[in-house]
């Protein structure tokens, strides 16, 4: 039976037409483990592993039923030891079919081995015939049995959880959440039309009755209200700026604190960047988990990164924020994407958009229970506002200081002026930036908010409090001086509000727009005809100053031979321009098909030959890093080919179509270019060896991702000059010795070889770092060219830095974001007005 079990193992997966290694990425099970399967040599395995593998071939039910017989038939001493699990004085029941699958079914109960219950142990009370068996929420227990996670994915996620914690418990006491106190975030349950139906919610039986949990509460009981939803999905609806990511935050800081440890790590994803039609889900919580925790590239057993491995072994929580923030076109499909999936999640969103996408799908996020923030009170102002002003009140004032006058209008709402504040005040948001404007302002008096001719409606109200809260935070002041003696830098209110504008509009940009302020696309946002001037330049200014430097070092040694210093200069520019030239239309045509910016590195460069799992798999990161590299490295060549005909040209005086001239430049294009690709596809495919995943503290923040960047731009350029330079050199013996009897003689001398090689491997090396990486782009351009424009400061990185430490920015992983969506966009109003 054994044998007939390995059998139609095979026969199921070669009709799936997968491979060991595809059916073990697709199932979770080892290659290992599948290859004993089907070759007979495992007579002990799990019934759990076959549910995995028949979900994983998509086996019907006859399939399944098959496999199910061949499993009871090939477990040794099946009979006994089944009998040996039953319970005291029961038979043991025949081995459950493989279940089938359904994407949008947690994993069937029946398929999990339960663990023993010690003999000591109380013994629960039997279910009511008929009623369905307690269901546990999905963060109170571990996952599924066969899903347990290897002591490797254990330690991630535990390393994981840990970042997770203190990320955010640094950001929640950035954005004083708790200072004086937390204000009351509230809610009650949704409308029936927004979410499933409560059996399904529950994951109950047919005919049975819900008895769905209690939706009501405060930011307190957050973690409670999600344990009693047992399909584990909860979608949080509110207003705009409502306390809804605040909710998010608190409830993955609360689970994480929680006596027993969550089954799954609790990670919060900002879906404003998700693209469903370009990304699948899996896809995008993997890419965002590399980019936030980039020692997750590292390489698990099976041959996926660890980010990989933790998402399929269900091991994270995901907490989407901002489901509003996706473009309306995308939201429907992303509710679809959202509905194929089995994953307990966390959602939040705008109420409005949230029903069109409902509308729109014609579905609500199915098994999902929902909840309403529900608005602020005057009594929850009247604690709050009093309690959040600095400045004390003057003598003979009202005990609640510049707020009592405002506070006792809005109590007896006696006015429309009243009203409408009250109407205003009513989210955290707008109490927040009342509280900055007037509460820590020395000279603002909150009582102008009463004013009706100058604040009509409440739009007037809430515009006039977004554009007062950046000159409020901004205000001048004694700068603080930190641990190291220096002074705090104070930038100007009008210019750092100028420069904040423009990052609000570079977000606007395009069909979509963003939210996520990263380092490493400031650039990107510049016209694509600068861009390509960019790369020309850098290029350009790389490839001169690398071939002056080196022969000017090798003029005196005479080498060069009776070459004078205006020879050096003139073959310098020569050299320059055209291999600048040459990677701006290579970049140019490269946009053409990849309009994605250049992304941080996620390795950093480690000699020793210890855990370099990391990135593709070593074979094929070689493969694809040689190509293209051979390609930059061959336009490179051209480029110094042109260079060299027309040195050459200049000297003897003949124009370039003159017959030898245009032969020997013919000859060299492609000579030069497939020494220079060799070169660089070999030496860069090698360093792909060298290759280690960051640690785990490597990209807690913006600023130490930066960091980490430039310590391996660094790094590659010490390591890349050597090695281009010598492999240049070993590449033209090679070739010249290939394509000698083919294309007439060739001269490669060692001195020549050694000059051509230094100055291809100094400025190739510098073009690639300053020009293609994600650092080279960020320190040329939004380090030079947008501060000479204007558009940002000198030190944009201290800059950013200070935003976010005066609260107008937040940080997500490893990128900022604006306070606010509604902050964000009224900056990028602002500035198209004021431009």
């Amino acid at each position: 039976m054994t044998e007939e079990l390995g059998t139609l193992l095979r026969r199921l997966r070669k009709q799936a037409g997968l491979t060991q290694e595809q059916l073990a990425e697709r199932s979770a099970v080892s290659v290992r483990t599948i290859r004993r399967l089907e070759t007979g040599r495992s007579a002990d395995h799990r019934l759990t592993t076959l549910n995995l593998l028949a979900d994983a071939l998509g086996a019907d039910a006859e399939e399944r039923r098959r496999l199910t017989d061949c499993w009871a038939g090939s477990r040794p001493s099946a009979g006994p030891e089944r009998q040996a699990d039953a319970p005291d004085g029961q038979a043991a029941a025949e081995p459950p079919p493989v279940q089938p699958h359904d994407p949008r079914m947690p994993p069937v109960p029946s398929a999990v081995p339960a663990p023993r219950t010690p003999a000591t142990a109380p013994r629960t009370p039997a279910t009511a015939p008929g009623a369905p068996a307690p269901t546990p929420g999905p963060a109170a227990g571990p996952p599924p049995a066969s899903h347990s996670p290897t002591p490797v994915l254990a330690d991630a996620a535990a390393s994981l959880a840990a970042e997770v914690r203190r990320r955010w418990r640094r950001e929640e006491g950035q954005r004083r959440v708790h200072d004086p106190f937390p204000l009351p975030v509230r809610w009650q349950p949704l409308p029936r039309h927004l979410t499933d139906h409560p059996e399904n919610v529950q994951r109950l039986q047919p005919g049975v009755v819900a008895d769905g949990p209690d939706l009501t509460g405060d930011v307190r009981s957050v973690v409670h209200t999600y344990r009693g939803i047992a399909s584990g999905r909860l979608v949080i609806l509110g207003r705009a700026g409502s306390g809804k990511s605040i909710l998010a935050i608190r409830f993955v800081l609360d689970l994480l604190a929680a006596p027993e440890a969550p089954a799954r790590v609790p990670v919060i994803f900002g879906l404003g960047s998700w693209d469903p039609a370009a990304t699948t889900f899996r896809d995008f919580l993997i890419d965002r988990l590399l980019q936030d925790h980039p020692h997750l590239a590292r390489r698990v057993a099976s041959g996926s990164t660890l980010a990989a491995a933790l998402v399929d072994a269900d091991l994270i929580l995901p907490v989407l924020d901002g489901f509003d923030e996706i473009a309306e076109k995308l939201r429907p499909p992303a509710l679809d994407a959202l509905n194929a999936t089995a994953l307990p999640l966390v959602l939040t969103s705008r109420r409005d958009e949230y029903a069109r996408a409902v509308r729109a799908a014609n579905t609500p996020l199915v098994w999902a229970a929902g909840i309403e923030l529900t608005d602020l009170t005057v009594e929850d102002l009247a604690a709050y506002l009093p309690r959040s002003a600095r400045f004390a009140p003057t003598e003979g004032a009202a005990g609640g200081g510049p707020w009592e006058l405002v506070l006792g209008r809005l109590r007896s709402a006696d006015t429309p002026a009243a009203v409408r504040l009250a109407e205003v005040l009513r989210t955290p948001l707008m109490v927040v930036l009342a509280r900055t404007m007037y509460g820590e302002a020395p000279g603002k008096d909150p009582a102008e908010l009463l004013d009706a001719a100058r604040f009509p409606t409440a739009g007037h109200l809430e515009e006039h409090l977004l554009a007062g809260f950046v000159p409020a935070v901004y205000r001048r002041r004694a700068p603080e001086r930190h641990e190291d003696g220096r002074g705090q830098r104070s930038w100007d209110p009008d210019r750092s509000e100028r420069w904040l504008g423009y990052l609000a509009h570079s977000l606007s940009r395009g069909a979509t727009g963003r939210r996520d302020l990263a380092w490493w696309r400031l650039g990107h946002t510049l016209p694509t005809p600068t861009r390509i001037l960019h790369v020309t330049l850098v290029s350009a200014l790389c490839m001169a100053a690398a071939t002056w430097l080196v022969q000017l070092l090798a003029l005196p040694s005479g080498v060069l031979g009776p070459m004078g210093l205006e020879t050096v200069v003139l073959q310098g520019a020569l050299v320059g321009v055209l291999t600048g030239a040459a990677f701006g239309i290579a970049y140019s045509v490269l946009t053409v098909f990849s309009r994605a910016p250049a992304v941080p590195s996620r390795v950093r460069l480690r000699l020793p030959a210890a855990d370099r799992r990391v990135g593709r798999r070593p074979v094929r990161a070689f493969t694809a890093r040689f190509g293209f590299m051979m390609l930059g490295g061959s336009v490179l060549g051209v480029g110094y080919a042109w260079a060299v005909a027309l040195l050459r040209a200049l000297d003897n005086g003949l124009p370039l179509w003159e017959t030898a001239m245009a032969r020997d430049t013919l000859v060299n294009m492609p000579v030069f270019a497939l020494i220079f690709g060799l070169s660089s596809g070999l030496v860069f495919g090698i360093l792909a060896a060298f290759e280690a995943p960051m640690d785990i503290t490597a990209a807690a923040t913006p600023l130490r991702l930066l960091s980490v960047n430039r310590a391996t731009a660094g790094q590659q350029i010490l390591v890349l000059v050597p090695m281009l330079t010598a492999g240049i050199a070993v590449c033209g013996y090679a070739v010249t010795g290939l394509l000698q009897g083919l294309v007439g003689p060739l001269l490669w001398p060692l001195e020549g070889a050694l000059l051509i090689g230094a100055v291809a491997g100094l400025g190739g090396s510098t073009s690639y770092v300053f020009a293609f990486s994600a650092w080279g782009q960020w320190l040329t351009l939004s380090r030079v060219w947008l501060p000479l424009t204007g558009r940002l400061p000198w030190n944009t990185a201290a800059f950013l830095e200070d935003a976010y430490r005066r609260g107008v920015l937040r940080q997500a992983g490893a990128v900022y974001q604006f306070r606010h969506i509604r902050l964000q966009h009224h900056l990028a109003h602002a500035y198209r007005h004021r431009g």
